[in-house]
This record gives structure tokens, C-alpha cells and sequence, in this order.
């Protein structure tokens, strides 16, 4: 990162001489009065970028009140703000968004619209990046303390590219892996990864993970935690594992690297720590061998290891059942609440299982409002709402004015040119740390199947796919992976589901399947549609195995990193590609007879 600030450099100071309690001390001190600290927030973020053109254009004229603020500055979302975004990109100069210069690009995903959205990035990103590893570290290790040891994090920096304008642009996360500070960060929170930075920053994703299993077992005794951004990252890796174990162990029994690791700069870092060792290859072995369907596959690879950690909520609870079988009793602890717009709260509460985990927002790292969802709520239950609430909308309330068991969309003002933006999420108040907010994530808001007067969202999909594949269950089958889609071609248009399967089921199993998942569907307006034709029967495509690893390839390709990546649950238009991909391995379809 250019220009490192005198505060990051402070930072860096307190970093090196790191104590759990004392991150926890200002934490406890900072939520006290977050109504008071989200005051001083938003003054101190309008005063830094007062000079910017697009506040000058909305008539603050230097005011940085909070009810100012709301007046003049309208609620964007990306599509507003987009223009500006690619001046920046482009080269101009003049402050736009900020007062100081932006440097660098965040890439998002691009799994939700087909194509990366440009965010902002800079140092004050950076740094409540690190103030969020470092929360949620001390309260993680307070639950579950680590040593000196190592971490096995499958991590991976995709290439930054230039912009038009000589821009840095990246995923987030390999701007993060890329900041000096980031290594910095992890070895004064004992998260050091036991793989040299040649294999995180490898030009070939295949390759990474190969070496970073290699890693693993190399220093399987000194291995203290599994992480991931993304449990997807975490279960696709051990997935791996189980193809390529016997030639890890060759690999470490003859001390010679395998010829599928081909770039010369991970080659040559290996080599340093590859040396001839049978004894470890024959208890690998020996451990592999001794498994009963890979169950506790983790615990017994690196037997002291406290706990698995990436995140685990939203879009990732459909892996957490796989994830569990190779973890067997090893915790898996979610990580925090963010996105590529940046961050919002750090999981303080480390102990609570991921389908319940919090976050507590940080008030002092932006300005966040709320647009409550719907008022009463608490005689639904929260897993079979009626998704049509998410269309209510009220004015914006402030941090500390949010509602216990109430539902809100997330509105974020950064440090880093977003203002009042609507980050698209929608989460629920579970209570509050001291004065702040702990927010549970519910969905995606804009994730929609919809075809008439139905609304479903990607939980409502998610529990429709659980319920029917308990039928796969049954004959020792699961659900690798799915996604959805809208075929608005027929008349009426019709619910499109894709599974990918571990195995062969049976025709009559599928067609129970089919109907289960119809059934599933109980959104009042989606009932009532089918039961009048108004929406066609449900049609449920199953598809070759490796469809959603080609899935994965496609947005590698694009330059996405393994690590920031989600498997699209509702293939859209815009998302033509994927859809073309899903179409083209289809190997069987049923239509439901549900209705």
C-alpha cells in the first residue's frame, strides 16, 4: 500500500507487542457509548473527505451532523455511485469520492451479478481490516488459546492488474494478502501459515492448494487451526485431498516435489522444505487408511489443531453438514461480518455454533443505518418468514436504534467514499454488546426467485434443498452442490433447480426429490401460483459431476480468488455464462408432480 498513515504506523507499534485483553479493553470501551463514537465517526469521516466533489455537490457545506448528513445525502447503491467509481479508475485526480487520493481497487466477487463490481480501497480500510482480526482474535482465543504454532490457511492472492488510471485492482482479499501489513498483523495474533508466501501468492490456484495440503502434512504437529475465508474454500480443499492423498505421500516420502506443480517460483520454495521423510508418508497413510468415509478426516491429519475458522453464514451454511463429518468433533468457529465494501462487526461470541453466530458492529471503523424490514416478527418463525416483508420499507434508523429480534437492511458510510450506501443484506438485531448491535446475517436482500406474486429468497432455497436431500440421505447420497435459476422461456415460467450429486440415485428418488423441493417452497404467493398454474411445475436438472468446480474455473478465469469465492445460488440474466455452463451438463431433468 502507498503512503502508509502515521495512525497505521501506531498501529503497527501496538500490533508488534500484541495483548488479547487489552484489544478487548478498548473494544468493551468503544461499544460502551457507540451512539456517541458513530457521532464522531461520521464527523471525522465528513470533515477527511469534506473537499470531496460529490459531497460539495450535495450542499453539506461542512456540516457534519448526523441529521445533515441524512438530509442532503441520498441512499445509493452501487449503480449510483459507478460513474465516479471509474473516474477514479480511469485517472482523474481531482478528489471525487475522497479527500485524499483512493489507490487501490477492491474486485467483489462477481457471483451475485455476473460481473466484479469497482469498490474503493484504502489505508483506513486497511487498517479496520487488521482492528477486525484483531477483535475477534482476542475474544477467539480467550475461548480457544493457541501457542506458537501455525495455521493451515488456504489462502490464495489472485493477480492485481492495473486499472486505466494506474490503479492497483484487485479481489479484496488479495489486496489485504498483498499489504505489507497483513503479515505483520497475523504474526502478532500467532496466525502465521505454515506455507512460504510463493504458494499463497502462486500463479495457479491448483497448484496453491496441492502445496498447501503438502504444507499441512509437513507440519502437520505444529498445526493449530484450519482457515479459509469462506468454508466453501475449506471443504473444497479437503475434497481435494482425498484425490490427491497418495500422491502427497509419495511426494514426502521420496522428499521430491510431483510434476502437477510446474511454476518455478513455488517449486523452488517447496524445495526448501521438502526433504525425504517415510516415516511421516507412513503414519499419513496409516491415518488415511484407518478412516471410515473420511470421518474426523481433520482432527486426525493435525491432531493439534483447536478449531476450524472461516466464514460460515448466509450462502455457506449448505456446506457446514460435509464440513462437520471431516472436523468430527473439532469446533467450527464462523469469522467476521463483512464484504468487498468493507467491514461491519467481529464475532465476539466464538463459542456459538455458525447457523447462530453474531456479530457486534464496530462503531468506530464507519457510519451504519438501518431500513427496518418489518416490524413484528417475533410470532414467525424466523426460518419460514414471508419474504414479501423484505419489500416494507421505513426510514432509517441509527446503530443504536435497532430493535432486538427485528429485521434491517445494512446502510454503510465508509473512510473509503461510500456514503449511505445500501449494502444489500439483510440481517437480524439478536441483542446488543454493551450499546452496539450483535447482527445475525439473514440473506442476500436482492437474491430473488421470483415469477408472479412469489418471493423467494436464497434461505428460502436453502432449506428446500436440506429437506429434499434428506431423501438422497437415505441412500448414502448428498447434495455436492446446487444453484437456481428462472426459466421465464415456458408459459407459464417455472423454478429451475440444479444439483450436482455425489453419486447415482435412482429415478423414482429424484422424482420424490423433485416434489419435495416444490413442496418446500411455502411462501404463501408461490403456493397459491401453483396450485393455479400461474407458475409452472418445479424442474429440478441434475448435473454431471465437476459442473461446480467448472463453475469455480470460469470465475478463477476472470480473475476471482479462491478465497472470495461464492457459488451463485440464483443464476440471473446478466449471469449468462454460468447459466450456459449449468444448461450444458445437465444429464437428467424431472418435473414436479407436487401440485
Amino acid at each position: 500500500m502507498l503512503g502508509c498513515s502515521q495512525s497505521f504506523v501506531r498501529m503497527l507499534e501496538k500490533m508488534e507487542e500484541f495483548d488479547p485483553e487489552k484489544v478487548i479493553e478498548e473494544f468493551e470501551a468503544i461499544t460502551r457509548d457507540a451512539g456517541k463514537v458513530q457521532r464522531e465517526t461520521l464527523k471525522k469521516i465528513l470533515e477527511e473527505n469534506g473537499s470531496a466533489e460529490y459531497l460539495q455537490s450535495l450542499g453539506l457545506n461542512g456540516r457534519t451532523d448526523p441529521e445533515s448528513f441524512k438530509t442532503c445525502v441520498p441512499l445509493v447503491t452501487h449503480k449510483e455511485l459507478e460513474p465516479y467509481i471509474h473516474r477514479i479508475a480511469d485517472g482523474d485526480p481531482s478528489p471525487i469520492l475522497t479527500g485524499k487520493p483512493i489507490t487501490t481497487i477492491s474486485l467483489s466477487s462477481g457471483t451475485t451479478q455476473g460481473k466484479p463490481k469497482f469498490v474503493p480501497f484504502n489505508d483506513e480500510l486497511m487498517e479496520s481490516t487488521m482492528q477486525i482480526y484483531r477483535t475477534s482474535f482476542a475474544f477467539r482465543n480467550r475461548e480457544f488459546p493457541i501457542g506458537n504454532g501455525k495455521g493451515l490457511q488456504f489462502i490464495y492472492s489472485s493477480k492485481q492488474f492495473q486499472t486505466k488510471g494506474g490503479l492497483a485492482a484487485g479481489t479484496a482479499t488479495t489486496n489485504v494478502y498483498r499489504n505489507s501489513q497483513f503479515k505483520e498483523t497475523m504474526k502478532a495474533i500467532q496466525s502465521q501459515s505454515c506455507c512460504p508466501d510463493e504458494v499463497i501468492f502462486g500463479p495457479d490456484f491448483h497448484q496453491s492448494l496441492y502445496c498447501h495440503l503438502l504444507c499441512g502434512l509437513i507440519f502437520r504437529d505444529e498445526v493449530q487451526f484450519v482457515f479459509s475465508t469462506f468454508a466453501h474454500s475449506i471443504l473444497h480443499a479437503f475434497r481435494t485431498f482425498e484425490q490427491v492423498w497418495e500422491e502427497l505421500c509419495t511426494d514426502i516420502r521420496e522428499g521430491v516435489l510431483s510434476n502437477r506443480v510446474s511454476a518455478p517460483s513455488i517449486r523452488a520454495a517447496m524445495s526448501k522444505l521438502l526433504k525425504p521423510n517415510p516415516e511421516l508418508a507412513d503414519l499419513v497413510y496409516k491415518k488415511i487408511t484407518g478412516l471410515s468415509n473420511w470421518y474426523r478426516l481433520i482432527p486426525e491429519l493435525f491432531p493439534n489443531a483447536k478449531y476450524i475458522y472461516g466464514i460460515m453464514t448466509g450462502s455457506m451454511e449448505p456446506y457446514l453438514r460435509k464440513l462437520r463429518h471431516y472436523a468430527g468433533e473439532l469446533p467450527l468457529l464462523s469469522a467476521d461480518y463483512g464484504s468487498s465494501e468493507g467491514w461491519i462487526g467481529a464475532n465476539v461470541n466464538p463459542k456459538l455454533p455458525p447457523e447462530s453466530a453474531t456479530f457486534a458492529v464496530l462503531p468506530n471503523i464507519g457510519f451504519f443505518e438501518f431500513i427496518p424490514l418489518k416490524h413484528n416478527i417475533e410470532d414467525q418463525d424466523q426460518n419460514q418468514m414471508d419474504p414479501s416483508f423484505f419489500q416494507i420499507e421505513h426510514e432509517p434508523v441509527d446503530l443504536t436504534e435497532v430493535k432486538i429480534g427485528e429485521d434491517y437492511e445494512i446502510i454503510v458510510t465508509n473512510f473509503a467514499g461510500l456514503y449511505r450506501y445500501k449494502l444489500g443484506d439483510v440481517v437480524k438485531v439478536m441483542g446488543f454488546h454493551n450499546s452496539t448491535p450483535e447482527l445475525k446475517f439473514v440473506c442476500r436482500r436482492n437474491l430473488l426467485l421470483t415469477i408472479n406474486i412469489d418471493k423467494n429468497t436464497e434461505k428460502d432455497l436453502q432449506l428446500a434443498v436440506e429437506e429434499a436431500s434428506k431423501l438422497l440421505g437415505e441412500e448414502k447420497l448428498e447434495v455436492v452442490d446446487y444453484s437456481s435459476h428462472v426459466d421465464s422461456s415456458t408459459d407459464p415460467g417455472h423454478y429451475v433447480i440444479f444439483w450436482e450429486i455425489s453419486g447415482e440415485a435412482g429415478e423414482e428418488v429424484l422424482k420424490e426429490c423433485c416434489n419435495c423441493l416444490d413442496r418446500s417452497f411455502i411462501d404463501a404467493g408461490y403456493v397459491s401460483s401453483r396450485k393455479v398454474n400461474a407458475i409452472g411445475a418445479l424442474e429440478l436438472r441434475v448435473v454431471r459431476r465437476g459442473t461446480f468446480q467448472k463453475i469455480l474455473d470460469h470465475y478463477l478465469g476472470l480473475g476471482s480468488a479462491l478465497s472470495q469465492f461464492k457459488t451463485p445460488r440464483c443464476v440471473g440474466p446478466t449471469n449468462n455464462l454460468v447459466l450456459q455452463i449449468l444448461c450444458g451438463n445437465v444429464v437428467e431433468s424431472y418435473f414436479s408432480t407436487a401440485f
